[in-house]
């Protein structure tokens, strides 16, 4: 748990008590926690933007979604609120992604005092241990196991992944609510196909790149199920680490400066939910690009609601646009 965060939870629960005081519980749990839009459908919270929106996608209009952490918010350095507490105390059902990305999760879910089921969408997917090492194209798969910190837990940028994924909260919410097993049933054959789509779209772009070119540079290894999956070669990233909580040396920024030199890199990928000026700083001494702002990469994100990237699907093909027109232009 990241400095200061024991302070901050043990003062959210605090918070959530008095919010809770007057609330019941039992029966509460079928309907809408803080921050849900109002209605009837079974009280799901889900911890990070591309979980919410694939409980969403699966459950439709039998289920009502908290979704704790917004949209291009870092959620390597989340800190619950009185309101997450309080939400996960009313709820019937927590999806959460898994792989150790939610530190902060389970004495969230203690202090709220919740006795529901906790849904682990990461069960059964194959995991990448520890980040690439540079230069390195792909990356041996990992056990199945979780132990959060030495596996990566961006899976879900690997859209066979997010089937298991979906696959998985689609077991949760029916054996929770099975008056609407099948409607979820339906509506996971459905998305199932649109992933299946997404990932053969995925290996067609990057197959009209070529072998040589398929270079990447980013903020921080978030990518690695995405390199992996489409056989391109991580040069580096700004931040060495699969969270954000690192910083490079003056040795590591000189020899990454140099290996994208060496290796003819033609660009470094901004990100969404973190700053760019790192980028910048070594893109100006390598003497390549930053591909930032509205090309920014959703590295732990998903867009704003109501936007085109403000689904899982719409960032990811967003993701592999932008990364394809780069190393293709």
């Amino acid at each position: 748990m990241k400095h200061g965060q024991r302070t901050i939870i043990a003062a959210a629960t605090a918070a959530a008590l008095v919010l809770l005081s007057g609330c019941g519980s039992g029966d509460d749990a079928a309907k809408g926690g803080s921050n849900a839009s109002s209605g009837t459908g079974l009280a799901v919270v889900a911890t990070t933007p591309e979980v919410a929106d694939f409980v969403r996608t699966i459950g439709g209009s039998g289920v009502t979604v908290t979704q704790i952490i917004k949209p291009n918010v870092d959620p390597h350095d989340y800190e619950p609120t009185p309101a997450d507490i309080q939400a996960i105390g009313k709820a019937a059902i927590v999806v959460k992604n898994g792989v150790g990305l939610e530190e902060w999760l389970d004495q969230t879910i203690e202090s709220a005092g919740f006795k529901g089921t906790v849904v682990d969408s990461s069960q059964g997917v194959t995991l990448r241990e520890g980040g690439h090492e540079e230069g390195e194209e792909g990356h041996e798969e990992g056990e199945d196991a979780h132990e959060g910190e030495e596996h990566d837990p961006h899976i879900w940028h690997n859209p066979l992944n997010a089937k298991t994924m979906v696959a998985n909260i689609e077991k949760g919410l029916a054996a929770a609510d099975p008056a609407h097993a099948a409607a979820f049933a339906g509506n996971l054959k459905t998305y199932t196909a649109e992933l299946d789509k997404l990932d053969a779209d995925n290996e067609a772009a990057f197959a009209r790149i070529p072998a040589d070119q398929r270079k990447l540079v980013t903020n921080h290894d978030a990518f690695g199920y995405y390199v992996d999956r489409y056989k391109l070669q991580f040069i580096g990233s700004v931040i060495p680490s699969l969270d954000t909580s690192a910083e490079l040396s003056a040795k590591q920024l000189n020899e990454l400066v140099a290996k994208i030199k060496a290796t003819g890199t033609k660009a470094i990928f901004a990100e969404t939910s973190l700053p760019p000026k790192s980028a910048e700083a070594i893109a100006n001494q390598a003497g390549v690009k930053v591909i930032g702002g509205e090309d920014a990469l959703y590295g732990d994100s998903i867009g704003a609601e109501g936007t085109p990237q403000g689904t899982y699907l719409g960032a990811e093909r967003h993701n592999t646009q932008v990364i394809v027109t780069a190393l293709g232009g």
